[in-house]
């Protein structure tokens, strides 16, 4: 289950908010737009889809750095080594 900040985060990623707990209520919106309650509580059925997305994303674009990467030669032990 996903937290009120996470759902913040999604929905206002740049950030200008600050809540306290998981309720609507509590949001602060100090430099974003505001949202909508609705679109707050919408953001909870819509986050754990969200997540999934960002997760695979990750993935992807850590095996594309990878093999960028065994294409020179290098393996991620390479750049740590090197301090990178």
């Amino acid at each position: 289950m996903a937290t009120g900040a996470e759902v913040l985060t999604m929905l206002i990623p740049t950030g200008g908010w600050v809540i306290s707990g998981d309720d609507f209520e509590k949001i602060q919106f100090i430099e974003a737009t505001p949202i909508t309650k609705a679109q707050f509580e919408a953001g909870f059925a819509q986050y754990d889809v969200f997540k999934a997305e960002q997760d695979a994303k990750a993935g992807t674009d850590k095996a594309a750095a990878q093999a960028k990467l065994a294409a020179l030669g290098l393996t991620a032990d390479d750049l740590k080594a090197l301090g990178l």
